[in-house]
């Protein structure tokens, strides 16, 4: 579906067009100025104390490193401020608020709750901070966005049923699904595989962070043993696929599953060059699946340490494939049909917003009015 020689992309067209974003991280997205302001509020100690301009620039060399483990490492600030329930219901309010100014038409967005508890909230009551604050955005926002919650579960702790429970409790209340996500060395997805289980059995959806640090082995296991709905990054599959010098491209019997079975790939372009999932952006494994048709998706992943948008994801792709407009309706299609929402309301934002947005963009008229 790419564009035969398509008019290169203004940063600008690329705002305006209508965003899906299946994978980004609350603590991973917060305003600078929000984390200074917090962190004054409840004690917390920053690792500068320039202001917000300084301490954005300390998390983005920070997480600039190649390293996932040291990536990791600067969530301890942002999950740090974020243990109050006003906290978490502003940050969320401020998620919504710099996503739809984005062009952003529907997100799920994940956090772990059992990372908000320190300061004696209940893992219910840190949901419903987090919907208040969505809520709030979408208001705000006019209701031109729509925010589902995906609860994480942390693979290193043991409390991923209770965080299953939780996602099914609160499934007709905001929250769209589950998830795993931490270092994937060590803790393979088998290891919360009651929680997957339970989650199958109550006719739950759940995405599997896999594939990102981590190779083939943590992409089989979270498809075949636990039955993922979506692969959150998935990046790995490309080994599993082989070129040859003639050109000739050979997939495993992995990579056709995912391909046959239309599983989602969450991707996360910018994150992946600073874990070291990618050597370049020229490089990075989605230019060759979206070429075999994978079932790719773009996202953000956190937008705070890579310092980017789905905008500016958006418009590094095109930059560096040459993609044009129909190459961004293709991703975003595949992202709306890949979401935990219920399939009318999936098709409605297709026929109302997404492609008409488009339409428009091609059109030469604002889609936002």
């Amino acid at each position: 579906m790419q564009d035969s020689a398509p008019t290169p992309l203004t940063e600008e067209q690329v705002r305006r067009a209508p965003k899906v974003l299946l994978h980004d991280h609350l603590d991973g997205g917060l305003r600078p100025q929000t984390i200074v302001e917090l962190a004054a509020e409840c004690g917390h100690e920053l690792p500068v104390d320039g202001g917000a301009e300084e301490l954005g620039r300390w998390f983005a060399e920070s997480a600039d490193s190649g390293s996932l483990e040291r990536y990791l490492e600067t969530f301890d600030h942002t999950v740090g401020v974020m243990q109050t329930a006003s906290a978490l219901t502003r940050v969320a309010r401020e998620c919504v608020e710099d996503l739809a100014a984005d062009g952003v038409v529907y997100a799920e967005i994940r956090y772990a709750p059992e990372q908000h508890v320190e300061g004696g909230l209940s893992l219910d009551e840190v949901v419903a901070a987090v919907e208040q604050g969505f809520e709030e955005g979408c208001a705000a926002a006019g209701d031109r966005i729509v925010v589902r919650q995906l609860l994480t579960a942390m693979r290193h702790q043991a409390r991923s049923m209770e965080i299953a429970e939780l996602a099914v409790a609160w499934r007709d209340r905001g929250v769209a699904g589950f998830d795993i996500a931490g270092a994937e060395a060590g803790y393979p997805p088998t290891r919360h595989l009651d929680a997957f289980e339970y989650l199958q059995r109550e006719n739950s959806h759940f995405t599997i962070h896999a594939g990102e640090a981590f190779g083939l082995p943590s992409i089989w296991q979270a498809i075949q043993w636990c039955g993922a709905d979506r692969l959150g990054h998935g990046v790995r599959i490309i080994d599993d696929i082989t070129v040859a010098e003639d050109g000739t491209i050979e997939l495993g019997r992995l990579a056709a599953y995912v391909r046959d079975k239309r599983i989602p790939l969450e991707m996360c372009p910018s994150s992946n060059l600073q874990t070291g999932a990618a050597a370049s952006m020229a490089e990075h494994p989605i230019g060759l699946l979206k070429q075999l048709r994978f079932r790719v998706t773009i996202n953000t992943d956190n937008r705070l340490m890579s310092g980017t948008s789905m905008t500016q994801e958006m418009a590094l792709l095109a930059e560096t494939f040459g993609y044009g407009l129909r190459d961004l309706e293709w991703f975003t299609l595949n992202a709306m049909k890949s979401a935990f929402l219920p399939f009318d309301q999936r098709l409605e934002l297709i026929s109302s917003v997404i492609k008409p947005g488009y339409a428009a963009l091609a059109g030469g008229v604002d889609p936002l009015g």
